[in-house]
């Protein structure tokens, strides 16, 4: 796909006004006279006798097995590309590999000034939006003045708090209990944005949050463990060196990593409104939010790993001249993006639910989608020591159903990657077993089927062994 027009910079009025917006979601003070106790489960640092400068490095690894099926489905590419040309399976087969290590810094100054950085090196899972792409990046680097509390839980009153820097969307789930991504999770929020957010807790049942951020570049990837390779340098390469690391996989349209801070663009506007109950102890609790965000999409976005330009480049086909509706384009009416959506947490004891519905327009094109995730922790006896810590001390089933429909009707049958348009539906099911504290092994298994234009059902199932230790 050819790359479109530079970035057009955000006009400055509707910077300010969306800026003001947000600043006027916060109480005339940050805090309450009174915080939620450390029980409360508040993603502050926990209250310490010691008020000052506190800080804490960690480190994090991932050793991984992934058995891949093997895959491959003939599909109809635009005229200028020689036939036969197969979607397939990213990289099919059984392999060890070490995915991801990782570095972390956590600051606090006090109970309201609280700070974060992680950085990943090897990021093989996460490496996007190509394996050519970056192998060492800041994940999450973010600074937070005030009281920012986890879903389901209760603060003692009034509160709130503003962050700025690179850090997850607020409708994101943060306590995933497998390794694998859901289809909903891989498509809106599974990469962090960059830029300001705010909240407010409006008493203590009734919450409101929003944000103004960059807004991660719409592209291409594979759902299960690897992203696969598309418009990879390889491919300008003569015949017969012109074949890619790895296979295209089966794609859906997904928000990558954002790779340049303040390249210009169209900003994101997000607000989200939202209701908990909860006990006093933070173990039993229940949170609804109903969220939507905004922005433009830009006609291309320059992305490290691919000469595929993101945005409504990727969407608009190869060979493409005009910014919308190109010759091999899906059917593309306007240049928006939105999303709504509701989450709900809850947690009861040892057991865990997260369920997500999120309504997009993309470019004038519908898509839905719905997913949700069980997970139930059991403690285990005593028996086994090691070091003075318990062996084996719980073990955790988890299973998670997702479901993906798009309804990109119309447009050219010749658009490249065909799988955007297929039905899709992930089972993910695994159990995670801590072996010690600090240590962990989860297995898992997704079952990934899809539903080609045609009405036949295909299979792209995968297993995940993953060996994580944190200090």
């Amino acid at each position: 796909m050819l790359e479109g027009d530079r970035l057009m910079s955000m006009p400055r009025f509707r910077v300010w006004l969306c800026a003001t917006a947000m600043f006027s979601l916060l109480p005339c003070g940050l805090v309450a006279a009174e915080d939620a106790p450390a029980a409360s489960g508040a993603t502050t640092a926990d209250a310490a006798d010691d008020h000052g400068f506190q800080f804490k490095l960690g480190f994090e690894g991932k050793l991984n097995y992934r058995r891949s099926d093997d895959l491959a489905i003939a599909i109809n590419p635009p005229d200028e590309i020689p036939k036969p040309v197969f979607l397939r399976t990213v990289d099919p087969g059984s392999h060890f590999e070490l995915s991801t290590v990782t570095l972390t810094g956590d600051a606090s100054w006090g109970e309201y000034l609280n700070g974060g950085v992680r950085v990943d090196f090897g990021n093989l899972y996460d490496r996007n939006p190509t394996s050519d792409g970056k192998k060492v990046i800041v994940h999450d680097a973010w600074l937070r003045i005030g009281r920012d509390i986890r879903p389901a839980t209760l603060p003692q009153g009034a509160g709130g708090y503003v962050k700025l820097g690179k850090f997850g969307h607020f409708e994101r789930q943060n306590d995933r209990h497998l390794e694998s991504w859901g289809l909903l999770s891989t498509a809106f929020n599974r990469f962090p944005d960059v830029g300001l957010e705010a909240g407010v807790d409006l008493g203590r049942y009734v919450y409101a949050k929003a944000s103004l951020t960059q807004g991660n570049p719409l592209f291409i990837r594979d759902p299960n463990a690897l992203a696969g390779d598309n418009g990879t340098a390889a491919l300008l390469r003569p015949a017969p060196n012109n074949v890619p690391k790895l296979g295209s996989g089966f794609v859906i349209p997904y928000d990558t990593e954002v790779q340049d801070v303040g390249s210009g663009g169209h900003l994101q506007t997000s607000v989200g409104v939202g209701v908990r109950l909860a006990d006093d102890s933070g173990e039993n609790g229940v949170d609804l939010l109903v969220w939507g965000r905004e922005r433009r999409l830009n006609d291309t976005v320059e992305l490290e790993g691919t000469f595929y330009g993101g945005d409504l480049d990727v969407l608009n086909g190869p060979f493409n001249t005009v910014p919308l509706g190109g010759k091999y384009s899906l059917p593309l009416k306007d240049d928006k993006k939105r999303e709504t959506g509701a989450n709900l947490w809850s947690y009861w004891g040892g057991l865990s639910f997260f369920a997500q519905y999120v309504d997009q327009k993309l470019a004038g094109l519908k898509r839905t989608g719905y997913e949700g995730e069980l997970a139930y922790r059991i403690d285990l006896p005593v028996v086994w020591g090691l070091a003075g810590k318990q062996l084996f001390s719980h073990i955790q089933p988890a299973v998670r159903y997702s479901h993906l429909d798009p309804q990109f009707r119309g447009g050219s049958s010749q658009y490249p990657a065909p799988s955007v348009r297929w039905q899709w539906t992930k089972i993910d099911a695994g159990i995670r077993l801590t072996i010690v504290e600090g240590i962990d092994l989860t297995v898992e298994y997704s079952d990934n089927e899809f539903i080609l234009l045609n009405g036949l059902h295909r299979k792209n199932n995968e297993s995940l062994m993953t060996l994580r230790w944190k200090m």
